[in-house]
This record gives C-alpha cells, sequence and structure tokens, in this order.
C-alpha cells in the first residue's frame, strides 16, 4: 500500500531539505579571514543557520555585541552566492522523501526566508527547478515567516485548500507560520536549533527525528 500524503507539502529549505551549513561555516571563514581572524568551527555556526544571515555574521563576529552593519549582510551574502553549493548536501533521506510524495500523487514546495534569487540558484543542482512546484523565498512577498503569508500564499497559488496542506520546517518560526496560516505542521528535529531550544514547546502537530520518519505517509486532518 502507498504512503498517503496531504495534496501539498511544503517545506523549509536549510535545515530541512539542504543541510546548507558547510556552505554557511565557508562564508564566515572568508570574512574572518579578511579580517585576520582563524576560522569558526562548523558545529559553532550550526545553530544559528535557520536563524538567517545576520544571525550568523553575529555568531561569527560576537564583538559587534549582535549590531551587524547592513554592509556586512551584504559581503555574507555576495561571498555566498560564490560559494553556494560547493559543500551543501540533503539531509539523509530527503531524496527518498520527495520520491514517496510525488509517487503518492501529491505536490512539494518550498517557502524559505532565504532571499529568492539565491535559493532558486539552488535548484538545478539538485535538479529541483522542474519538481519543486513552487517557491517562495524571504524576500518574494511583503511577508516573511513567521507571519502565514508566504504560506498561504503557496497554497492558493496552486489551487491548495489549508487544510490538504501541511508545512515540515526545522525553526520556531516555520511552526508559527503554519499555525497562524491554519496549515499543519511538522517539526523537522534534525534541523538546526540553538542550545536550550525546545522544539516540543513550540506547539507543532507531528515531530520527527528524520526524513525518513516520513516516508510511510503524514497525517492529515
Amino acid at each position: 500500500m502507498s504512503a498517503v500524503f496531504p495534496k501539498l507539502v511544503l517545506f523549509d529549505l536549510d535545515g530541512t531539505l539542504l543541510d546548507s551549513a558547510p556552505d554557511m561555516v565557508a562564508t564566515v571563514n572568508q570574512m574572518r579571514a579578511a579580517r585576520g581572524q582563524g576560522p569558526m568551527a562548523l558545529e559553532a555556526l550550526r545553530p544559528h543557520v535557520s536563524k538567517g544571515s545576520r544571525a550568523m555574521s553575529a555568531a561569527a563576529f560576537p564583538q559587534l555585541g549582535g549590531d551587524v552593519p547592513g554592509e556586512m549582510i551584504r559581503e555574507f551574502l555576495d561571498i555566498y552566492e560564490q560559494v553556494l553549493g560547493q559543500h551543501s548536501v540533503l539531509f539523509e533521506g530527503v531524496a527518498e522523501l520527495l520520491d514517496a510524495i510525488e509517487a503518492a500523487g501529491s505536490r512539494w514546495g518550498i517557502v524559505t526566508n532565504k532571499p529568492e534569487y539565491l535559493a532558486r540558484q539552488v535548484l538545478p543542482a539538485l535538479g529541483w527547478e522542474t519538481r519543486s512546484a513552487i517557491l517562495i523565498g524571504g524576500d518574494t512577498l511583503p511577508e516573511r515567516k513567521p507571519h502565514p503569508l508566504p504560506l498561504l500564499h503557496a497554497a492558493a497559488e496552486l489551487g491548495a485548500a489549508i487544510d490538504d496542506c501541511v508545512y515540515v520546517g526545522d525553526d520556531r518560526r516555520d511552526i508559527d507560520a503554519a499555525r497562524a496560516a491554519g496549515m499543519r505542521s511538522v517539526v523537522a528535529l534534525w534541523g538546526y536549533r540553538p542550545e536550550g531550544d525546545e522544539p516540543a514547546a513550540w506547539g507543532g502537530d507531528v515531530m520527527v527525528a528524520t526524513p525518513s520518519d516520513l516516508l510511510g505517509g503524514i497525517p492529515t486532518r
């Protein structure tokens, strides 16, 4: 018997589908080297990846006290675009999960806070430019997660009822956005979380340890 999936499964990108932390640490280490500083360890940056370029820059340069200037964010994005995809890999089980969703006759798409122009550059190397039903970036719309607009827009663009959708993400903003949209949510425990963050408190509908745990399907309402 084939697995049962909602008609539309939406995913966060970094920390959910893609382990992009190696690309991110290569980026901040170029920035640190330019300032005469030694490299930052991958594991030290990993918990900050889902929080975006500002949070990663703040972690890489703690002397800034969290006050990251705009020119440093632009520097981060410029360097990241150069190294994008060179070191990142899919999380184990993701390829099989996407195959299973498609085999069940369902569609999947991506809603990320990564700038859209960068997210789109990720897709061709993965063969996803024709498979992903939709891609919404952090700057595609006037609002980004945790606002529900990106999820509501994705569902509307694809003609999917909210009850026929589920959102999978590794950050509290993902779950907050899904809840605000009235959409069922899955907490991806394999993603990036800072120490002390308690995903059980996010209020997700389902928590799973690995992508493979979803191969049997995702419960619908």
